[in-house]
């Protein structure tokens, strides 16, 4: 069993990375360890705010919150296996007018960007981090693509192991536009009022690290473990962020698929959604967003939405 000679010495030594990289290369007994003496989690965190301390980029920490205006393309921005469970819902690639991302790239760009930050967060996550993301079915504007099933199998190729999917029932069909040939076989176009919830993992499926406590219900358990899940979406003028994803979405993955005090990260924050989500269920939670706009917007929302006091 690993000893440790104090408390404040192992915590110097932990935010130096040799003494962490060695052990955690090196050491079977490094994890049970920091679990025994300390809340391993809480120094992850605190050796990333320490690092982004004083540093332009660090919109907001208090308590479990962290968000960056970093971009998730960085693959530099951190340097660790940190993350517990990835939830996130990225440009969809259908002309969206986002301050800072160009939503109109060709099919081809659209796929090497999305490869580019799966394999960052792959990268950053733990070796049973489960990962959730959100996409769309399919599309049509700028020509019919499967999108879910690219990103899917890109997921996999990244590395990602697959485990399931939910179907999420927006029910926004009375929005539509587009009806091809109305009223016609010409060409008629079919438009399905759902998005997926595609779920992977790392390497492996089953949890045996973390604090081992789960905060769901016996109802949202049975509910929830039912893969089509219904619930409206998010209303842009409401939040005032081109594509924000509703509370429900994130609050319903953080309590499934993890433990309290576990680390949950968005990639692409938007609005904050995901860390006022991760806050209210008393989880850490570390997001990045490109856009300072945006950042802006995410920092008052955790702020207004989970009663951070500083």
């Amino acid at each position: 069993m690993l000893k440790f000679v104090n408390i404040r010495t192992f915590v110097y030594l932990l935010n130096k990375q040799s003494f962490y990289h060695y052990f955690k290369m090196n050491n079977t007994s490094f994890h049970n360890a920091c679990n025994n003496e300390l809340n391993t989690n809480s120094f992850i965190h605190s050796s990333i705010l320490n690092k982004y301390e004083n540093n332009e980029k660090n919109i907001l920490h208090h308590k479990k919150s962290l968000l960056l205006n970093e971009d998730a393309l960085n693959k530099n921005i951190f340097d660790e296996e940190i993350f517990d469970l990835i939830i996130t819902s990225p440009p969809y690639n259908v002309d969206i007018k986002y301050n800072s991302h160009h939503d109109d790239l060709n099919y081809e760009e659209y796929l090497i960007f999305s490869e580019q930050w799966m394999q960052n967060c792959f990268r950053w996550a733990k070796k049973q981090c489960r990962f959730c993301l959100n996409i769309p079915l399919d599309k049509n504007k700028g020509g019919q693509r499967s999108v879910g099933a690219d990103l899917t199998i890109l997921a996999q190729k990244v590395g990602w192991k697959y485990h399931s999917t939910i179907i999420w029932n927006e029910g926004n069909i009375s929005r539509r536009t587009a009806w091809g040939s109305w009223l016609s076989a010409t060409a008629p176009y079919v438009i399905s009022p759902v998005e997926l919830i595609v779920v992977l993992y790392k390497d492996e499926w089953k949890k045996t690290f973390g604090s081992k406590i789960s905060d769901i219900t016996k109802k949202e358990f049975m509910d929830w473990t039912n893969g089509l899940w219904t619930f409206n979406g998010e209303s842009k003028k409401r939040i005032g962020h081109p594509a924000p994803f509703p509370l429900e979405l994130p609050f319903r993955c953080i309590k499934l698929f993890s433990y309290i005090d576990d680390i949950i990260f968005d990639p692409f924050v938007g609005s904050g959604t995901t860390l006022i989500a991760a806050n209210n269920t008393n989880r850490y939670s570390i997001g990045l967003e490109i856009d300072k706009k945006y950042c802006g917007l995410a920092k008052q929302r955790i702020i207004n939405e989970t009663k951070l006091l500083f």
